[in-house]
């Protein structure tokens, strides 16, 4: 039998009559563990233990906080290797960009133990004499941090450490697809010092857990990672009683090859942005827009590059691209390929499920040319390994292609040219720019967010973390 796995509330593992298997999507025979599934009554606990426990957690000791978030830093830093093959077992992710992840994870942590001891204010003078000025920041209170399963240890890490870092408690529902890496990184948090209820772990579906945590009258904020119909539905409820919300959802990402790029570097960079973690990034790029100059060899060139990708078992050595996560994926995937094709596009390369040593859900990247703006595969959110390819004449009309979309978080461009490259970062409507450079792919220490669609309220990482994370006071002094 599959071990199983509890909630985490108030300092204490919680078993659950209810659970539900996580199975390797790269061996549908290999099950990671029976994984809880808790009720509107364990959010409900969590969150009470949450409130308790903030008023002593955001009046604690900042090197006190620092230590325990450097802990667990730490110990994630240690334990990569093992975490690692654990989220490519669950998620699907090879086995490198696996144990990359969790590296990430790692030294967010380690970078939010230092912000503890950063937090500045302002003192600043009044305008009136004999008088002065304090602006400083508070934590926020009750956070309820619901996360995707795409980067199951690193998104949970970059919620939840800067909450920790300034001040707040924590109640997350991690992705019920692929709860076992935040049960790692919980079960990691359960050591580090934490008081208890400071820190607490609900999974389940989404549909009751989400909505619980969502609508509780004790939440102060919720911060979402996931799909665009859900996060516009929870930034309504938040809005209606007043919580603070923070969004992250999708992304049409464009690429742009100009004519002056250099072919190999842009092949490479549109391999990488389309169709590594089998497409399945929030910033890959989809769309590859091509000037018509570059665009006869650029097509060539990616149907050569793509022969030479191996997809298989994430877990072994040598492997590009893992399989999809989820059947119900792998499904929206396929017909999205047939969606293409009928709206006339030509599929180039791939686009279908493969049959491998082991049962899982494989599919060969898929590649479209001779499409048009208008076309779903244009337009849509796929979170795929399908990308298509689309001609324009110069640079203007990449740009103005590029933007034509409801979504702006990341894009890109391939070129030598530094005025083109000087007025895409300016003209772009993406909330992340990357020049030479694949779509997909961010440092932890700087902010991360796109604007339009893809995301709302403040940015998520780095210092800028803190606009979500606290709230700020104005204190006036008289003489």
């Amino acid at each position: 039998m599959a071990q199983q796995y509890s909630h985490y509330v108030d300092g204490q593992w919680l078993a659950a009559t209810d659970a539900t298997p996580n199975r390797n999507p790269s061996d549908l025979s290999d099950v990671v563990g029976d994984y809880a599934l808790g009720d509107a009554a364990l959010v409900n606990q969590a969150v009470e233990a949450a409130r308790a426990a903030f008023p002593a957690w955001s009046n604690s000791n900042v090197q006190a906080r620092a230590d325990a978030l450097d802990k667990v830093g730490s110990e994630i830093l240690a334990r990569r290797a093992e975490l690692g093959a654990l989220l490519a077992r669950e998620e699907g992710k090879t086995l490198p960009e696996a144990i990359g992840e969790v590296g990430r994870a790692g030294n967010i942590f380690k970078f939010f133990a230092g912000e503890c001891l950063r937090l500045a204010g302002d003192l600043l003078p009044s305008v009136r004499p004999g008088v002065s000025v304090e602006v400083t920041r508070e934590a926020v209170g009750v956070v309820g941090l619901i996360t995707p399963w795409n980067f199951p240890i690193a998104i949970p890490a970059w919620k939840i450490a800067p909450a920790l870092a300034y001040g707040n408690c924590v109640v997350i529902k991690p992705a019920d697809l692929v709860p076992g890496s935040a049960w790692a990184l919980a079960e990691i948090i359960s050591r580090a010092g934490f008081p208890n209820g400071v820190f607490n772990l609900v999974m389940g579906r989404g549909s009751v857990i989400g909505e619980a945590l969502v609508n509780h009258p004790q939440v102060d904020a919720v911060s979402f990672t996931g799909s665009v119909g859900v996060g516009r539905r929870i930034a309504a409820q938040c809005v209606a009683r007043g919580a603070k919300v923070q969004l992250e959802m999708g992304g049409k990402n464009p690429q742009i090859i100009l004519d002056d790029a250099d072919l190999a570097s842009a092949v490479e960079l549109s391999v990488q942005s389309a169709f590594y973690s089998t497409g399945q990034r929030c910033t890959a790029s989809s769309r590859l827009i091509v000037t018509e100059g570059i665009y006869p060899r650029f097509v060539e060139a990616m149907v050569e590059r793509m022969r030479r990708i191996k997809v298989g078992n994430a877990l072994h050595e040598g492997i590009d691209i893992g399989p999809v996560v989820s059947e119900a994926q792998l499904r929206q995937d396929l017909d999205y390929v047939e969606i293409g094709r009928n709206e006339g596009a030509r599929l180039l390369f791939g686009g279908e499920r493969l049959a491998l040593a082991t049962d899982g859900y494989y599919m060969a990247p898929a590649l479209f040319d001779e499409t048009t703006p208008e076309m779903r595969i244009n337009r849509e959110e796929i979170f795929g390994p399908v990308a298509s390819i689309l001609k324009v004449k110069d640079y203007d009309e990449a740009l103005a292609q590029a933007n034509a979309t409801e979504f702006g978080l990341s894009a890109g461009i391939a070129t030598t040219s530094l005025k083109h490259a000087a007025h895409f970062k300016r003209h772009a409507q993406a909330g992340m720019v990357m020049v030479n450079l694949p779509t997909a792919g961010v440092d932890y220490h700087v902010p991360f967010g796109g604007r339009k669609g893809s995301s709302y309220g403040p940015r998520e990482q780095g210092r800028y973390a803190q606009e979500f994370y606290t709230t700020v006071k104005t204190a006036y002094v008289g003489a």
